[in-house]
Formats: C-alpha cells, structure tokens, sequence
C-alpha cells in the first residue's frame, strides 16, 4: 500500500512536471513565431496575440497527458532505455498535437499557424527528452552512492542465476545491488563469485531475510524444483519481501530465448546467435577498419616507446607471451616490455604477494616493474602492440582478457564460455575497473558481453576506455 502511494504521488508530480514544460515549450513557440518571425513572417488571418492561444496551449496540454498516459510515458521501470523513453514521448507528442490540429482547423482554420504547431511538437519532445537524461543522471550519481537501491538476494548459482548477476553487474545504471545467493550445491553455496557471496543453502533463506535488508528475491532454480519455489516464494511473502522467478526455459539460455505471441498465445523460440558469420565479418571489418586507421597515426609514439622502454632497462623492446585465443587456439601476444629482463621466472617466487582472485597472477607494486614499465602499466601503452594482434586475426579491438594456457587449465566449465569469442585489448572488465575486477566478475561481463555483442556496443566500449585509459584507475 505504501508503495502504491509513493508510485501514485511519483505520477502526478510527472505529470505536473510535463505540464509546466509542455506550457514553457508552447510560450517559446509562439515567441519565435511570432516576435521572432524564424522561416516565415506572419501572414495576415492568424491571430498573433499570446492571450489567444491560452486556450489551444490549455487543450493541448491535457490532450497530450492523455496522449502520454496512453503510450505508457508513465510507466518506465528499471531498465527502460532513454531513447525508449524518448520514443514514447516523441509518438505521444505526435498524436496529441495532430488532434490538437485537426480540432482547431475544423472549428477555425484559418486562426493558428500551422508552423507554430511544428516548433511546439519539437521543443515539447526536446525539454521533455532533457529532463529525462537529467533524472537519469541524478539517478545514476545517487545509486553510485548507495542511495535508492534495490537489495536483491538470488536463490540458485546455476547457470540462470549467473546470467542474473551478470546482468546486474555489466548494467549498474540499473540500480540493483546483490547482498548475495544461495544454492544447495555445496560447491556452488560455499563459494563466492567475486562479490557475490555465498550466503548458504535454500534452508538459510528465512534467517537471511530477518538479518538482512532484502527488497528482492530473484529465484533462479530449474523448473523441475517447482514445490520448492513455492514454498520459497510463500516464506518471502510471510516476511513482506517480493519475490519474482526467473523462468528456466528448460535450462536455454536467457539471452537466446524470443517470446512472441499468436492471438495472445505465447510462443517461445530461440534468437540466432549475435555471433553469426555474418556478425563476426562484420566484427572483423570494425577491427581492420580502426586499426588501419589509427596504426600509421601511432607510429611515431611506438617508435618513441620503444626507445625509452631499450634507453630505460635494455633488452628487448617487446614482450612476448602465449595466451588461449577463440576456441582454445594458443597465439604469441605482444607487448611493450614493462617488466626486467627474465620476470616471468620470479613468479613462483612472488606467489605470497598475488592479490588477484581465481587462476589470476597480479600485484599491485610489483618489484619485478621496470620505472618506465610501472608507467605503461598505468596508462595501458605496453598493450598498444597488440594491434600487431588484430591486424593478424588472433585478437579484436573489443573482447574478453586472453588468459594464459596455465590460468584456462584452472577454468570450471562456465568460465570457458569466454572462450567462444576472440579476446580483445579493451572489453567490458576494461571499463569496469581493470585490475580491480575478481576473476569471477571478470568471466561473468565477458559472458554478458558475448551474449549481448553489436557493433555499436564495440563502439561504446572503445570511447568508454579512452577516459579509463587516461585516468589509469584499476590498472597495475
């Protein structure tokens, strides 16, 4: 009940919001129509007077809450993209302003501009468009400070539940927070994955929801433990926690199950893989496509690296390495050497010191770093050769951290699954915190990444790692 007061108060003060800009985007369009003439002069018949069209901005503005009630404007939840959000304000605005015209020209048709309409439609769709970045903002900044959050607990760490934590955490816009799951395998019940703890057995649930603040249970277990997801979800109802289920969809992955209908029965079928030949070409055009462009325009700063990477340490200039590319197929990767001469022979020496998590080797003042070596850790210039990678068809821009031959043999079954694209300099871990990122989490963006790959979203993720980059946040 009280949620259903604060959605209801949440609503009228959006629409009182949208009332107030539908009315300032009105007043700006009769302003440069008719103070400052833009395209057009005023034609003798319109009526030109602010005090006439009170009445037309009055009726349009209930005609468009109308409109904007009726293609669900008010109804966003936690996921809904902003060009989503736009669209719907955009198609509102247009049904709403052409009954708006067809009213006025069929009472008076030669009392308002034509064009003031066109101004209004856009400027309404621009302020209302703004606002609704400016509030995910706010949202944004709020949520990163723990502010607003929805406390979700998950109950299975199959297959299902994975994909739930993975969606969560590749998309933190959304404002989830894990506390945590449960699983009444012992192997999966007794271990973290990255910073989602394992909380214990299914049995556990009701003395988890009394100790802990939980909005949300996402249950995530096969559809053949059905009596014990019911009786999951009647004890989070007794403790006034809502409980939602994740279908199981016999064990198929989320991410390649379409839903359709067919005069309102539903029909469920699989997606194509993102991954088709046609997408990896695609994929592969991207990577030729940058590479050729920006390899000749770094040419001088690798000439300069080189030589102060030999003037600093001696040796060789590059480091090479074997890692586990696509499928399981070993390449040799390129580096700036950032290390001394004969570093990799020191590791065993220096296990005590790993501070990463899983097959992973990583310390944060490593002694083995050279002082020029310690910078193009920070800043990510030792991997710029590996360009040389992509050129040769082992590595793309965009994709998971190739993993070395003895941390792949250590991967449980769901980590290989980062194996089914080509690893990439930059991918999703990149921009979400490098070295700062468990293994687990790792393995589980990677996973979200394949699942959801597009062109666009390579794009994104190579803006997004420019400023990561620079800032050198996580990386060592």
């Amino acid at each position: 009940m009280e949620q259903q007061s604060a959605n209801l108060r949440a609503l009228w003060a959006w629409m009182l919001v949208d009332a107030v800009l539908i009315w300032v985007a009105s007043w700006s369009a009769w302003f440069i129509r008719y103070e400052l003439r833009w395209f057009r002069g005023v034609e003798p018949g319109y009526h030109s007077a602010l005090q006439s069209y009170v009445a037309l901005f009055l009726g349009l503005t209930l005609v468009l809450l109308l409109a904007f009630s009726a293609n669900r404007v008010y109804r966003v939840r936690r996921g809904t993209s902003w060009v989503e959000e736009v669209f719907r304000v955009t198609n509102g605005v247009l049904v709403g302003t052409v009954v708006a015209m067809a009213a006025t020209f069929g009472l008076r048709p030669l009392a308002f501009s034509r064009l003031l309409f066109l101004y209004d439609a856009v400027l309404i769709i621009v302020l209302l468009g703004l606002v609704r970045g400016l509030r995910r903002v706010v949202e944004s900044r709020l949520r990163a400070r723990g502010i607003n959050l929805i406390y979700v607990l998950i109950v299975g760490a199959g297959e299902i539940g994975r994909a739930v934590m993975r969606a969560v955490f590749a998309q933190p816009h959304l404002g989830y927070s894990v506390i945590g799951f449960v699983d009444n395998d012992p192997e999966a019940g007794a271990t973290d994955i990255g910073r989602f703890k394992a909380l214990g057995s299914l049995d556990q649930l009701e003395r988890i929801l009394e100790r802990e603040k939980v909005h949300e249970v996402i249950v995530t277990l096969p559809w053949r433990d059905q009596p014990e997801m019911f009786r999951l979800v009647r004890t989070c109802e007794r403790r006034g926690v809502r409980a939602r289920v994740v279908p199981d969809m016999f064990q198929l992955n989320l991410s390649r199950v379409s839903v359709d209908e067919l005069g309102g029965i539903p029909l469920i079928g699989l997606k194509a893989t993102r991954f088709t030949e046609t997408g990896r070409l695609a994929k592969r055009m991207l990577d030729l496509g940058l590479s050729l462009v920006f390899m000749p325009l770094l040419l001088p700063l690798l000439a300069l690296l080189a030589l102060i990477v030999r003037l600093d340490s001696g040796g060789p200039v590059f480091f090479t390495q074997t890692r586990v590319g696509r499928k399981g197929q070993p390449f040799r990767i390129f580096k700036f050497r950032s290390m001394a001469v004969g570093a990799e022979g020191q590791q065993q020496a220096l296990s005590e010191l790993n501070q990463a998590s899983g097959p992973l080797f990583k310390i944060r003042e490593d002694p083995r770093l050279t002082p020029v070596g310690r910078w193009l850790r920070r800043s990510s210039m030792d991997e710029l050769p590996q360009l040389i990678n992509v050129l040769r068809g082992e590595m793309s821009l965009v994709g998971p951290r190739p993993g070395l031959p003895q941390e792949v043999e250590q991967y449980k079954r769901w980590h290989r699954q980062r194996l089914d694209v080509m690893p990439g300099i930059t991918g999703l871990w990149q921009v979400s915190g490098r070295s700062e990122v468990a293994f687990d989490e790792m393995c589980l963006l990677d996973i979200y990444y394949l699942e959801n790959w597009s062109l666009a979203m390579d794009i994104v993720l190579i803006l997004r790692t420019i400023p990561k980059v620079f800032l050198g946040r996580g990386a060592y």
